[in-house]
């Protein structure tokens, strides 16, 4: 089973002397794919060490950005809707715990 990989990666497996096996996925199958990368991502940043956690979260940046252009949503108005929920419900500064 295969997994969705960043566009340079099949010409990075080519320049090491592979021939990598891969395809383009069509809107639907992206889209599955995009949000499965993103579960990979997070499982990633979960069992990294501390020095390699940044690394893993621009990975899961990535990630959102991408499913965000994928559903047609301009960073500028994802970056609204954080924002819009920071006011509502607030974020996560204050380190709240609920039991």
């Amino acid at each position: 089973m295969g997994k969705s990989v960043r566009d340079l990666i099949p010409s990075i497996i080519e320049a090491s002397g592979r021939v990598p096996e891969y395809r383009t996925l069509d809107h639907g199958e992206y889209g599955t794919a995009l949000i499965d990368k993103l579960f990979e991502e997070a499982r990633e940043f979960h069992d990294a060490t501390p020095s390699d956690r940044p690394g893993e979260l621009a990975d899961i940046l990535e990630v959102v950005r991408a499913l965000a252009a994928h559903l047609g949503l301009p960073d500028s108005d994802l970056d609204n809707l954080v924002a819009d929920k920071r006011a509502d419900r607030g974020g996560f500064e204050q380190l709240v715990w609920l039991e």
